[in-house]
């Protein structure tokens, strides 16, 4: 299979072509489908990766901890007015963008991990969430989060991270990254429900 070099992606649907700037690549996810370890091991792979509380925190966009659920809420819309400047220029190397708002941002690409509910549920009481949180948590995954109202023209797909191990999980990634982002989109995208 032709795979292209790192530095080469397209951009678009409308624009068609390969391009040779390096991406900003959002990875989201319900959590606890496992983003930040999938974004260690895609930092070891050429990757720079910055958290979407990163990029809140430099725009003044990160508010105080809610003590209802222990976030730190992101004013999105005040992240995107200061993206608009910062980002008008490509990054230097290809860059993720890890947190589970990063979909909304203006990016080349979205990664989403999603987890089967009842292994996600086992993963965030390891995390000690409370049950409200948890359920919360599962309820969103369950039901595909704002991922599967997909609008945007830029590419995107939806990986597995229940069964997969996380380098299986990150090979798959690497190889929809290296093929220019072919599919675009998910023939069909993950159902819990269904």
């Amino acid at each position: 299979m032709l795979r292209l070099p790192i530095g080469a992606f397209i951009r678009s649907l409308r624009g068609g072509g390969i391009v040779s700037t390096t991406p900003r690549i959002a990875l989201t996810g319900t959590p606890g489908t496992g983003k930040s370890t999938v974004s260690r091991l895609l930092s070891a792979s050429r990757y720079d990766v910055i958290s979407i509380e990163e990029l809140a925190a430099e725009a003044g966009a990160l508010d105080e901890i809610d003590k209802t659920d222990n976030a730190r809420p992101v004013d999105i819309e005040l992240l995107l007015k200061y993206l608009e400047e910062s980002w008008k220029s490509p990054p230097e190397e290809p860059v993720i963008i890890d947190g589970h708002l990063s979909h909304y941002l203006p990016t080349d690409a979205v990664v989403v991990l999603r987890c089967e509910p009842e292994i996600l549920r086992t993963r965030l009481e390891q995390r000690n969430y409370s049950e409200t949180k948890i359920i919360g948590n599962v309820e969103w995954e369950i039901l595909g989060g704002a991922w599967n109202e997909n609008e945007r023209n830029s590419p995107w797909m939806e990986f597995n991270t229940t069964e997969n191990s996380v380098e299986e999980v990150v090979d798959d990634i690497l190889n929809w990254i290296s093929d220019g982002f072919k599919p675009m989109s998910p023939e069909a995208v993950i159902d819990w429900v269904g």
